[in-house]
């Protein structure tokens, strides 16, 4: 960066010399033959003069104020960044040596078409957290589809193993609580990474919290055991699903946490301001 700052400013004194010497035009109203001009004492014509103004002098140019408010925007609030990275590595060993394994073993079992149908299942049972959500936010249309979604596809879907809705257009919205709150005002605090946890902010987390206690697989069952028996399905699943997703990220990024990072902060923010 220093080398290509010292580049420009170079480029510029360059430029201002090179106009320093080069000769100015004439004024438009200057005489233009030398017969024109008043003679000397000897009788020989005087040598036409014509005024030229001093260039003035270079002045090295000033660097453009910059804008402290962008500069601290472009960088992420993560102070807890090396607590992050631990935990972020811990969830990366923990995918590679256990979950990875696991769902190439489930992929092998369950072929790809089944698993799309148990993630159908999974994301039909989970429309309550989506429209209340999208109630909580004034989004009419968003609760009006998911209920019609729901409706269509444990119907004609076959309890929500297939997508039936999506044929009449009816697409689910992406509605959470940690939304909910960003719209409200709440701010998302520090970027936070958790063991066996997805990333999240301060305010996903709680909203993680809620949207858990609306979703009715928290309490499909008479036991938390069956319920965290469906969630571990639902992650492998999941997994499955993402294998050359998640090889081909980890082989083109260098550096993998800044980029799951940023990438993560990004894609709220612009889910909040839709």
């Amino acid at each position: 960066m220093l080398g290509g700052c010292g580049s420009l400013s170079g480029a510029v004194r360059t430029d201002s010399a090179l106009l320093a010497e080069s000769p100015r035009p004439a004024a438009t109203g200057a005489p233009a033959a030398a017969d024109a001009e008043p003679a000397s004492d000897d009788g020989s014509p005087a040598v036409p003069m014509i005024a030229q103004a001093e260039p003035p002098p270079t002045e090295k140019p000033e660097p453009a104020p910059t804008d402290k408010s962008e500069t601290e925007g472009d960088e992420e609030y993560d102070p807890l960044e090396k607590f992050n990275e631990v935990m972020f590595e811990v969830n990366r060993q923990l995918d590679r040596i256990v979950l990875k394994p696991v769902a190439q073993v489930y992929r092998v079992i369950v072929p790809e078409p089944f698993e799309i149908l148990i993630a159908n299942g999974f994301d039909n049972i989970a429309f309550v957290p989506r429209a209340v959500n999208s109630l909580l936010q004034g989004k009419w249309g968003g609760a009006t589809r998911e209920v019609g979604r729901f409706l269509i596809n444990s119907s004609l879907g076959i309890g929500g193993l297939f997508d039936a809705a999506k044929y009449w257009g009816i697409e689910k919205s992406r509605e959470d609580f940690g939304q909910t709150l960003g719209v409200w005002g709440v701010p998302p605090g520090p970027y936070l990474v958790l063991p066996l946890m997805e990333p999240m902010t301060f305010r996903d987390g709680i909203g993680r919290g809620v949207d858990a206690a609306m979703n009715p697989l928290t309490w499909v069952g008479p036991s938390i055991w069956i319920s965290l028996a469906m969630k571990a399905a639902e992650m492998v699943n999941d997994r499955a699903l993402n294998l050359e997703l998640f090889q081909g990220l980890e082989e083109s990024v260098v550096d993998l946490y800044s980029a799951v990072r940023n990438g993560y902060l990004r894609r709220r923010e612009q889910m909040i301001k839709e």
